[in-house]
């Protein structure tokens, strides 16, 4: 899969992840655009979800990685967006899945809860995996409230 530009997004508890995160694309060659926070000051991650997923809509990003204290809040946020599929992921499995089954264009994670290291092969099996197609393509087109 070639991504052109990934789309970020943080509460303040998720801040320092995302530090990591920008490191990692670095290292990987890969652009992003931030869309906030941009510091530890406590903050509402349903904004900066929300500017993700519209960047995403609009296609200033291909895909997001985004991240909260839980992941829940921000994944609730980014999945009330139509053409958002965000999955919230602990393990390089389940990073594997929400792509190859649910083609999710946003990775999300649990800031207070995900080390580095498996950030990283989150990261690594997120970004290298391709939607199955398939049997799944009914069930994505069904996601949509219609």
């Amino acid at each position: 899969m070639e991504i052109k530009t990934i789309g970020l997004a943080s509460d303040h508890a998720a801040f320092s992840l995302k530090q990591f995160v920008k490191k990692y694309l670095e290292e990987k060659g890969i652009t992003y655009k931030d869309y906030g926070t941009r510091t530890e000051e406590s903050c509402n991650y349903a904004t900066y979800g929300h500017a993700l997923a519209e960047g995403i809509e609009q296609e200033e990003v291909e895909m997001g990685i985004a991240m909260c204290g839980s992941g829940e809040g921000i994944s609730m946020t980014l999945n009330k967006h139509q053409g958002i599929r965000a999955g919230l992921v602990w393990r390089p499995d389940i990073a594997h899945l929400i792509r190859e089954h649910n083609n999710a264009n946003v990775i999300v994670f649990p800031g207070r809860f995900m080390d580095e290291e498996t950030c990283r092969q989150c990261l690594d099996e997120f970004l290298s995996t391709d939607f199955a197609g398939g049997r799944h393509l009914q069930r994505i087109a069904d996601i949509p409230v219609k």
